[in-house]
């Protein structure tokens, strides 16, 4: 740990970073709204278009990190993250009504670009710097922390900087990057790589790989793709109802509303960080870690279903908010875990894009559930919470072994025995 102390400050200051451009825009989306003259739904964008193209491009980033480093990766989407800020913040200073709108979304796409080359890095980053797996365990606990922190920074920094300008949002976001970008490049040092050029996988070699890592090991794997996926649309839902919901009808704005959205995030961010730490390399324990945490969100959804009262509601929210802490950092542990280096950039990254496939939904999503009501709301939202649990419960199946308790996805050393990878498979046979 201490080894590697500050490349573990530097890496977490990617996903704190990239957390707060994404959502520091949501204290603010119904100001954006007033400003440009636009529908809740066409704010819900501004969060969709960016996960949209990450989603897109975080396998890509994913597979190259795993040929070229993840340095060579991270750095220069960190710079393509601040141009795309750069450029929404542009828009919205000259430009006005339909023009900045649509532009703003442009430098939200080339954002978006940018962020699926450098958080879903860190993960594969984490994995590579430690070797024990009770040392991954409790890093990626900080890494999902950070990340965590992120959003319960974001309401507050987004509000307060929505006081001074509405777009300063997107003013901040090159400064963040570019700060994140100087941590890298100096305090992080890529691991040193076991292959040389020629036994590096080429593209087909590549694709079967992952359809054979998929093929072996698709049931935990896609479980928990799914639960990433439910964790973040709760979380970006949640967050964009009570954004309206303040505004709105409660009349909250500034310093007040963004205190208030951050108490969710609050609590998620310190299960969060639990949950890394007693997770520990036990991985059954990971299992009903993640399981209980569905449980809360689902029940605590159902609740929230049956009034409307804006403290009622914040509590219900807030027990939710544990429940996605706990189960995240146990996903994250599972599978880094269970993946070996060769692929584990690229399966990690498959893992991100189907977070941001949440991210994208969250927002959109409730816009729309918002008009049936609250019960269609949080029934929806416990209906989803409930397939997590289910999934979580049925589909990841820790062995019952003792100290290093394997996953589901534990398989992955009789796996690779038989399927090895191509730079091993080029070794065996010289």
């Amino acid at each position: 740990m201490k080894k590697h102390k500050w490349e573990l400050l530097a890496l977490s200051s990617i996903p704190l970073i990239m957390t707060l451009g994404n959502s520091m825009l949501l204290p603010v989306l119904p100001q954006i709204a007033k400003e440009l003259s636009i529908s809740s739904f066409q704010v819900s964008m501004m969060i969709t278009v960016y996960g949209i193209v990450a989603i897109i491009l975080i396998p890509v980033a994913g597979y190259l990190s795993d040929r070229f480093g993840r340095k060579a990766v991270i750095l220069p989407s960190l710079i393509i993250a601040a141009l795309g800020g750069a450029v929404s913040a542009g828009a919205a200073w000259w430009l006005e009504g339909n023009a900045s709108y649509a532009v703003i979304l442009g430098g939200r796409f080339l954002q978006g670009i940018g962020a699926a080359g450098a958080f879903p890095i860190v993960i594969p980053f984490v994995g590579d710097l430690f070797k024990e797996e009770e040392e991954v365990s409790k890093n990626l606990g900080i890494i999902e922390t950070s990340n965590t922190f992120g959003k319960v920074l974001s309401p507050i920094l987004g509000a307060l900087l929505g006081i001074w300008i509405w777009f300063a949002p997107f003013l901040a976001i090159p400064v963040l990057c570019l700060l994140s970008f100087a941590l890298v490049l100096f305090l992080v040092r890529n691991p040193k790589k076991k292959k040389s050029g020629e036994d590096l996988p080429s593209f087909r070699e590549f694709v079967k790989g992952i359809a054979a890592i998929l093929k072996e090991k698709g049931r935990w794997l896609y479980s928990i793709f799914a639960i990433g996926c439910i964790c973040m649309f709760a979380t970006f839902g949640v967050l964009f109802y009570l954004s309206e919901t303040l505004e709105k009808r409660y009349g909250m704005h500034g310093a007040t509303k963004g205190l208030v959205l951050a108490i969710p995030l609050a609590l998620l961010c310190l299960s969060s960080y639990g949950a890394g730490k007693l997770i520990g390399e036990n991985k059954p324990r990971m299992k009903w870690l993640a399981f209980g945490g569905m449980v809360l969100l689902t029940g605590a959804m159902l609740l929230a279903g049956i009034s409307s009262g804006v403290w009622y509601v914040l509590a219900m929210l807030s027990v939710a908010g544990i429940g996605i802490g706990t189960a995240l950092p146990c996903m994250d542990a599972l599978i880094t875990e269970g993946i070996d280096k060769e692929m584990r950039g690229t399966i990690t990254s498959l893992y991100s894009s189907m977070r941001f496939i949440g991210v994208s939904l969250g927002p959109p999503v409730v816009s729309l559930l918002m008009k049936g009501g609250h019960w269609a709301l949080f029934g929806t939202m416990a209906a989803v919470g409930l397939i997590g649990g289910l999934l979580a419960l049925l589909a990841i199946r820790p062995s019952k072994d003792k100290g290093k308790g394997k996953s589901g996805g534990s398989q992955g050393s009789r796996f690779h025995r038989r399927h090895p990878a191509p730079g091993r498979r080029a070794r065996a046979m010289r």
